[in-house]
Order: C-alpha cells, then structure tokens, then sequence
C-alpha cells in the first residue's frame, strides 16, 4: 500500500508541474506520451530557452501531434520547428538488433489490431494524419506556414538531408526501432548547438532503441547520458 501511495503522490507532483498547455494536450488525448515524460520534455525545452542555445528544434516521429504542439511552442524568435514523419503507419523494424518485442509489435500494428485511447483509431491507421496534425498546431496558435512550423513527410533519411537545419538546440527521437533512431542520433549529434538537448523515447520499451542509444555513447565519448523514462542526451562540456 505504501508502494502504491507513493506512486499516486509522484504522479500528482508530476500534475501539478506541468504547464497548462501540456495538460490540455493530455486532457485531449493528443499523445501517447504519460506525464511524467512530458514533464521532463518540458524541463528541458525551458532550459535551452534559459541559456539561449541557438538552433532549430527537430521531432523524429510525429504521432498524433501532442508533443509536436509543446515543441511548436517553443519555436520563434530565429527558432524553427520541423516534425518528420511518414504520417501514415511506421514502417517495419528491419535490424537484427531490433527484439522480439519490436516485431511482434509491429506484427499487431501491420494486422489492424493496433488500438488508441478508448474508442479512438489508432493514429497510424488514420488517411489524413497529416491534416489532422496540421489542424490541431493551427488550433493551439502554430499553424504550419512553411518557415517558422513545418511538417514534413516522408522516411527521415529521404527527407531529413533536404532541409536547410544547420544547427539543432532540442531533438525529440520518437521512432522506436534501432535503424531510425540511430540515423536521427547521428545526424542530430552533427547539428546540435553547444548546450542542445536530445530527448530519447523509447530507450526503456525497444531494445533496437536502447541499443542504438548505447552503440552511439560507445562511440561518442563527449555525449553523456542522463537516465530516466525518456532518458536526456548532452554533450559533455
């Protein structure tokens, strides 16, 4: 029982600190991501806006926009906001690093049993996952015009070396599956900014994840990493 007061009393701290937007988003059912994720997201966007660390802010893996809005936020005032996605179902793991787990998972999403909050369609099911994205941004006061929010669709190795992002203060890696999320660790390293953030999602669910994360570190050695529920790269100063 103590266990389990002390968990509900960890998630109302988390409640109360996130912003007002974030639990609008929540509320509406806009993400996957649970609170106390959000929370750290948050933290970290308003430290790179604190030191001023130059550069864009970059989401590997859009979903139903949710954390797309928090990040669009952030953005003005020489910032940009791209998200990437192919806004259609995420294509397969294809690594022998990705586990059992990732496949089977994959296996439920490709045969239609994948499900969404409550009654919901799952997002990757959705033919107008874009529009649907672009329309709630627009709806939170960032509407997508092209140069300050963008959203781009498409595979990040396809789409990700056309656009014009020299520099990245905060990246958002949300692909789940070892190939992805090492490519968008490699090609985010090269960008960021001094004082840039990577926020890592699914370091603790999918093994192809975490193993891209620690084969990256392994060969990073100015990148630390700070653990937790979405665990917070940096590079060591």
């Amino acid at each position: 029982m103590l266990t389990t007061l002390r968990r509900r009393t960890s998630h109302w701290i988390d409640q109360m600190r996130l912003s007002d937007m974030a639990r609008r988003i929540k509320d509406e059912r806009l993400t996957y991501l649970p609170v106390r994720k959000l929370v750290r997201i948050e933290s970290a966007l308003a430290e790179i806006r604190r030191h001023n660390v130059p550069g864009d802010i970059v989401e590997f893996g859009v979903a139903l926009g949710g954390s797309a809005i928090l990040l669009a936020q952030a953005a003005g005032q020489g910032r940009r906001f791209f998200g990437l996605d192919v806004f259609a179902m995420i294509p397969p793991p294809s690594s022998e690093k990705d586990d059992s787990k990732s496949k089977e998972r994959y296996e439920t999403i490709a045969a239609g049993k994948a499900t969404g909050f409550g009654d919901d369609l799952y997002y990757g099911y959705r033919d107008d996952l874009y529009e649907h994205v672009s329309a709630q941004l627009a709806r939170f006061g960032t509407p997508v015009d092209g140069r300050r929010i963008n959203l781009v669709k498409g595979l990040f190795e396809e789409t990700l070396p056309a656009l014009d992002i020299e520099q990245i203060a905060f990246a958002h890696i949300d692909c789940d599956w070892y190939d992805p999320v090492r490519y968008c660790l490699e090609e985010t390293a090269r960008r960021l900014a001094p004082g840039g953030i990577i926020v890592i999602d699914d370091y603790n669910d999918y093994v192809g994840c975490r193993t891209a994360v620690d084969e990256f570190l392994a060969g990073h050695g100015d990148f630390h990493m700070e653990a937790g529920l979405n665990p917070i790269l940096r590079r060591a100063v």
